[in-house]
C-alpha cells in the first residue's frame, strides 16, 4: 500500500456507513426476500482531505437467508445474471439449503449469504491497494450475521471499462487473485471465503499496521 502522505487523505480516517432498504411491513419470515446493501466509504468529515476526494468507494451487497426458497433476483436488478449464477451453484436445488460439499467447508453460523456484487472505488482513491482492505474489512463487520461469502469474477464485469477483451480477462484475474488473498477459494466457478478465515481478520490488522508505522515515520511540518 502507498505512504499515507502520497494518498488523497490518511486511510486510517475512512468510515463506512450501512444502509439497507424495505418495504415497513416486510417484516416476517413470509415476506423476507434477499437484502440489497450498500456500503459507502467516506473520509471522516474532520479529517484533512485533498478537495473532491472524500468519496472513497462504494460497495454493493446481497444477503440472503439460506433457509428461505427464494429467487435473488426478486431483490436486485435482473440484469444482474452473476447472482441467479450464484444461487444455481451454491445452493442444492433438491433441499433449498448450502450445497453439502460446500457446507461442510465452512464454519457453522447463522445460515445467511452474503453475496459481494461489487466494489467501486473513485478515481482519486485508484492504484493505493485499498480495494482489498475494504472489502476484508466489510465482509468482518457482517460477520456477526452470515457464515460465508461469494462473488462471481468475471470479464463481463470489466468490459465497459475496458479496451479490449484481453484489458477485461486481466482485470478479471487480477480481481480474483486479490480474494483469494483475502482467503477466498474458487469452487465451481464462484469464489468463496468462510466468513471466520483468519485471512480476512489478518487483511485488516496488517493494513492498520503499515499505516501507522508508515504515519509515525512521516515527517511533521
Amino acid at each position: 500500500m502507498t505512504g499515507v502522505s502520497d494518498l488523497p487523505a490518511n486511510p486510517l480516517s475512512i468510515s463506512l456507513t450501512f444502509s439497507h432498504q424495505r418495504l415497513w411491513w416486510q417484516v416476517d419470515d413470509e415476506d423476507h426476500i434477499p437484502e440489497s446493501w450498500h456500503v459507502s466509504a467516506d473520509v471522516w468529515e474532520f479529517a484533512q482531505c485533498r478537495p473532491g476526494a472524500v468519496h472513497v468507494a462504494d460497495v454493493s451487497l446481497v444477503i440472503s437467508d439460506l433457509r428461505q426458497e427464494t429467487n435473488l433476483l426478486d431483490a436486485v436488478d435482473v440484469e444482474d445474471w452473476a447472482l441467479d449464477f450464484i444461487a444455481e451453484t451454491v445452493i442444492d436445488p433438491k433441499q433449498g439449503l448450502l450445497h453439502p460439499e460446500l457446507d461442510d467447508r465452512i464454519t457453522d453460523g447463522p445460515p445467511r449469504m452474503i453475496i459481494l456484487r461489487h466494489l467501486r472505488l473513485t478515481e482519486e482513491w485508484r492504484g493505493f491497494g485499498l480495494g482489498g482492505v475494504l472489502i476484508a474489512s466489510v465482509l468482518r463487520a457482517l460477520e456477526p450475521g452470515a457464515r460465508l461469502a461469494v462473488c462471481r469474477v468475471s470479464a463481463l464485469d470489466f468490459a465497459h471499462e475496458s479496451p479490449d477483451r484481453i484489458s477485461a480477462e486481466l482485470a478479471s484475474v487480477r480481481i480474483g487473485q486479490l480474494l483469494e488473498r483475502l482467503g477466498f477459494e474458487r469452487w465451481h466457478d464462484v469464489h468463496v471465503v468462510d466468513l471466520r478465515h483468519p485471512a480476512l481478520r489478518r487483511a485488516c490488522f496488517e493494513a492498520i499496521e503499515r499505516l501507522a508505522d508508515d504515519e509515525d515515520s512521516t515527517p511533521k511540518q
